[in-house]
């Protein structure tokens, strides 16, 4: 929970920052952390729906689906071919649980609260010395939408496009907004200016 009237935010990782942390947290020790953030940087899923996965989704099929808590939306999200390697390795680590186990579970073998994962986040940052300013489980999803639309080029506008549908926003101008892309468009006025 925010306190009323507060500016909460979210901000982004560079993409080659997120995967050297969840190489360095995978050498650590930290699988579940690590296959953690690798699944909301390369799903684009909420918290809350990344909390309901299970080893079964990530392990069987190279797509799995899922009704999205917040919207009640039927999604279908493709797993990356070099990244499903990444999870196969990780269940492996983990000893193999039960396939219909959740993949997010704490030592306690329950599945872990999204303000437990804000504090380890926390945490990391701290660690690791990641240089974000805020980095909470929002960061991931956020991640995903910015490298998609930077790998896309000339083709951004469209990447948007695809981005507002798979986010559920309705509009790329949401989009747009939700990335952080138009304030920094908007930024970018200020610095054409001559002194």
């Amino acid at each position: 929970m925010s306190i009323k009237h507060s500016n909460t935010t979210s901000d982004y990782l560079e993409w080659d920052s997120m995967l050297s942390l969840i190489h360095r947290l995978y050498r650590d020790g930290e699988y579940r952390i690590s296959l953690l953030i690798g699944c909301g940087c390369f799903f684009g899923l909420r918290i809350s729906d990344l909390r309901t996965l299970r080893w079964s989704q990530l392990l069987d099929a190279d797509t799995f689906e899922l009704i999205e808590q917040k919207t009640g939306k039927r999604r279908i999200v493709r797993i990356n071919k070099g990244f499903q390697k990444y999870i196969i390795d990780c269940y492996k680590k983990l000893g193999s649980p039960d396939k219909t186990e959740y993949v997010f579970l704490s030592k306690k073998k329950q599945v872990f609260t999204v303000q437990r994962i804000n504090v380890i986040f926390k945490e990391i940052k701290k660690k690791y010395g990641l240089k974000i300013a805020h980095f909470s489980t929002h960061s991931m999803r956020k991640t995903f939408g910015r490298k998609v639309v930077e790998s896309a080029g000339d083709e951004a506008e469209m990447a948007l496009i695809k981005l507002s549908e798979i986010f559920n926003h309705s509009s790329p101008a949401i989009t747009r907004r939700y990335l952080g892309l138009r304030q920094q468009e908007l930024g970018e006025v200020y610095d054409g200016l001559e002194f």
